[in-house]
């Protein structure tokens, strides 16, 4: 998969009916499945030098690129996919830092190696329904697991924390109109294939396309509490993107979400409280095309976890990154990254510890065609 050279929008931030582009030639294919990949790789230094000792030599509150002073594999990826038609079916095998991060933070049963495996249905005579059924990632936030195809190379806070990864179940999208294209999902949860609950979260989404911008709603609930169907988890997620040039972008993303627990047994027996806990973060950021090879980007955010509940202390935190990419031949991209993370508490590791954190990254990745949030164990 090759990365466009002119404006380039976020993949999460794509309308839903829109097919992903189709890998620059060669395409390969196995039967009707076409195949693509990449492979993505970094070095990391953090000024903070935390140490084993401290917090296992990782950047505080980063996914999937969260080893520092060091180099590391993020993820190598293989991509098998079918478009519907009207019958399909994708598959995203992964491997690296990224897999153990995605898969391993809420139990074993979550498919590891998978970060997609769904069959997608889309009659030809439904007015462009599409339902897919299996595991997908969460249409919530501004972006993606994959971070080429992001502006960044390190995922943003609300990534990070505010939303969730994945989800397994039924999504549907459905075009509403000629701009606007809408969906609901029966999800098992955030980040989870089975549940002790038995609950179902539910979730709906907007994207709404214009030349010049796109407006993206997400919403999800459902009960999170571990053998529990009391205490509902709320989110919203909305995402204006900007494109009014061909080689100027901008987004803001917003993040509200709540949490409240679950009061279980009874008389002596009883456990847990009926307190409500919440989130909520926005994130500023822009990218310029330089040339048709080099590209550089800015992000600022703002994440306030008010009660500690998906970092694990009670905080405020910012954080800017500034990126410069360069397209090199044969399908490599390359860009460094530096990134300053500030919090309101003495949270990162610097032998004791340190209210802020500077890191720098140069990372790489070729096409072939911090630890996961405190809460997201919870179920």
């Amino acid at each position: 998969m090759a990365l466009a050279v002119g404006a380039q929008t976020p993949a999460s931030l794509a309308p839903a009916t829109t097919p992903v582009p189709a890998p620059a030639a060669p395409t390969w294919h196995i039967g009707p499945m076409q195949i693509s990949g990449f492979i993505d790789g970094y070095a990391a230094y953090n000024v903070n030098r935390p140490s084993e000792e401290a917090n296992n030599r990782v950047n505080g509150l980063y996914a999937f690129n969260d080893k520092t002073n060091q180099f590391d594999l993020s993820a190598i990826k293989l991509t098998l996919n079918h478009e519907p038609a009207p019958v399909g079916a994708h598959l995203d095998l992964l491997y690296g830092r990224t897999d153990e991060i995605m898969n391993g933070s809420a139990g074993a049963d979550n498919m590891k190696y998978v970060e997609q495996a769904f069959f997608s249905l889309k009659p030809t005579k439904a007015r462009g329904l599409e339902l897919d059924l299996g595991k997908f990632v969460s249409s919530a936030g501004a972006e993606v697991v994959e971070s080429k195809d992001n502006w960044n190379y390190s995922r943003s806070l609300l990534f990070a924390y505010a939303v969730p990864y994945f989800h397994f179940g039924l999504r549907s999208s459905l075009p509403a109109s000629k701009t606007e294209t809408v969906g609901v999902q029966v999800v098992n949860g955030w980040n989870n294939i089975t549940r002790s609950n038995g609950g179902v979260t539910v979730g709906l989404t907007s994207a709404y396309v214009k030349p010049k911008y796109t407006w993206n709603v997400n919403y999800y609930t459902g009960p999170e509490n571990p053998d529990s169907q009391k205490g509902y988890r709320n989110l919203i997620d909305t995402t204006l993107l900007l494109t009014p040039t061909a080689k100027f972008n901008a987004y803001i993303n917003y993040d509200y979400g709540q949490s409240r627990d679950s009061i279980t047994g009874s008389g002596k027996n009883t456990t847990g409280d009926n307190l409500l806990k919440q989130w909520q973060g926005v994130a500023f950021a822009a990218r310029q095309q330089v040339t048709t090879k080099a590209a550089v980007a800015g992000r600022f955010e703002y994440y306030n976890d008010s009660q500690g509940l998906t970092t694990g202390q009670a905080q405020q935190v910012k954080e800017f990154t500034a990126t410069g990419e360069y397209k090199w031949p044969q399908g490599l991209l390359a860009r460094i990254e530096y990134r300053r993370d500030a919090s309101s508490v003495d949270f990162f590791a610097k032998g004791t510890l340190s209210s802020n954190q500077r890191r720098g990254c140069l990372r790489c990745h070729s096409p072939t065609g911090s630890p996961p949030p405190y809460w997201l164990a919870a179920d």
